[in-house]
């Protein structure tokens, strides 16, 4: 898989439509943005961090490197602050968990048909 890959962030469709920025898309996978703008609880899911995708996913939609991202959830984990994403174990599984999760928020690098699912706009 190449850095050029395309990932889309998706989400449930409970989430509330609005479009965001790369600073508010990395608060939201950094967990420091805990809730939507309706005041729900988020709910992110990741991938390995030695999957290709995740790779791909961190350098081309947050501008880090997943090992940063690493950096910043053992932080959260080790302090106490708060709680890590859930890691799945494919991208089959994230869209099944981010589908069937209300209020979730997860990548995925194909095209996806599920009608529970849209794309997460970030500018």
């Amino acid at each position: 898989m190449s850095d050029t890959y395309a990932t889309d962030i998706v989400v449930n469709s409970s989430v509330p439509e609005y479009k965001v920025s790369l600073n508010k898309t990395r608060a939201i996978f950094t967990m420091r943005q805990r809730f939507w703008p309706n005041g729900e609880k988020i709910k992110v899911f990741t991938l390995a961090d030695d999957h290709p995708l995740h790779q791909v996913f961190t350098k081309n939609n947050l501008h880090m490197f997943p090992h940063q991202l690493r950096r910043v959830w053992d932080r959260i984990t080790f302090s106490g602050i708060g709680r890590v994403p859930i890691v799945v174990g494919s991208e089959e599984e994230m869209l099944e968990k981010v589908a069937n999760t209300p209020n979730a928020i997860g990548y995925l690098s194909n095209e996806f048909e599920n009608e529970k699912v849209r794309l997460f706009i970030s500018q």
